[in-house]
């Protein structure tokens, strides 16, 4: 028998042929395919999305979860095998959970009891202890910067109990430098060095700071717009309004720390309507069941195409930035 000389990421076997065998759940992260969404907007123009829902956390925050464990392990922040705590609103706690679970490092995570239950679901499904703490303002699936001061007056709390690592994601500028060293280089080698718009909405705006960094370094002209939902719009400078909406993780009615305006060109608002009609219709159109935050992002990309604020021709990328299986459907009366 040809036994393979270390059977894992593509290592020449003992009879010469090349394996693709990963070596763990971790060689998964990153490398996600871009789809062109011709069938949901056949143009003029074009819109771009990169697959960020087929990370193995099912969400975009697999690729800052991994990138700022293991700067906190280089730099000795955190030690082998040590405790990891993070305030989550469930995407990043999940990504944390798949790095945490490879890496051997117990996990603590606390979360709003606003976000949906399958995040928690998720996370404690990979080994980690999920605590949820109760609203003080917002409702089931509309999660306030109030409700997230408290989940996070939780963690701090916890982070002295367990004397854990606390990851920071807000305040973490590997955040934004995972973008920067992975979405960024692959949104532009995979669309052959053309991207003329990058639109994304923000949460701790890793995403959109690291990525529009990389993007507007290889092309200057390039135009990089925010999403925010309607009402709460804060980085376009507006009073907060509205600050329950359906977008969990993203618009929470501040402006990040991490956030840079010198990458941004301009804003585009998004009503909670729009929002659904265009998660349905990349369900519909592009066989693609993703999340609240992936419908703004193609809201955002078909509003821009169609408002003359970029050329007509352009190709708008975005990011499709996690899965619909980690909501529960929002009841007509909530919206």
């Amino acid at each position: 028998m040809m036994a393979a000389v270390n059977g894992v990421n593509g290592v020449i076997s003992e009879n010469g042929v090349t394996n693709e065998i990963k070596a763990s759940a971790l060689d998964l992260i990153g490398e996600t395919p871009i789809v062109a969404l011709d069938r949901l907007y056949p143009g003029p123009g074009r819109i771009l999305a990169k697959c960020e829902f087929m990370n193995p956390g099912a969400s975009i925050k697999c690729r800052s979860s991994l990138y700022m464990i293991r700067k906190a392990l280089e730099s000795g922040q955190l030690k082998p095998g040590g405790s990891v705590l993070e305030v989550t609103s469930g995407n990043q706690g999940c990504g944390l959970a798949v790095v945490c679970a490879v890496l051997g490092h117990p996990l603590t995570l606390t979360m709003s009891k606003g976000n949906s239950a399958q995040r928690a679901i998720h996370m404690e499904a990979l080994g980690a202890k999920c605590v949820r703490v109760p609203q003080v303002e917002g409702t089931y699936g509309n999660v306030t910067l109030a409700d997230v001061k408290q989940a996070e007056a939780e963690g701090m709390r916890l982070v002295d109990e367990l004397g854990a690592y606390f990851v920071n994601q807000f305040n973490n500028e590997a955040n934004a430098d995972a973008h920067y060293a992975t979405t960024g280089p692959e949104i532009w080698r995979q669309t052959g060095h053309h991207v003329d718009v990058f639109v994304a909405t923000v949460g701790t705006a890793g995403t959109f700071t690291g990525t529009s960094k990389y993007l507007k370094e290889k092309n200057p002209n390039l135009l990089s717009f925010v999403v925010e939902p309607a009402g709460s719009e804060p980085i376009k400078g507006k009073e907060i309004t509205k600050p329950l909406h359906l977008l969990q993780g993203s618009g929470y009615g501040c402006v990040p720390n991490l956030f840079k305006f010198d990458y941004m060109d301009g804003t585009v608002s998004v009503t909670d309507e729009e929002v659904i009609k265009y998660k349905n219709l990349i369900g519909e159109k592009e066989g693609l069941y993703v999340g609240y935050t992936s419908g703004a992002n193609v809201a955002a990309a078909v509003h821009l195409l169609q408002s003359g604020k970029v050329p007509k021709d352009a190709w708008v990328v975005t990011t499709l930035n996690d899965t619909g299986l980690k909501y529960t459907p929002v009841p007509a009366e909530c919206v």
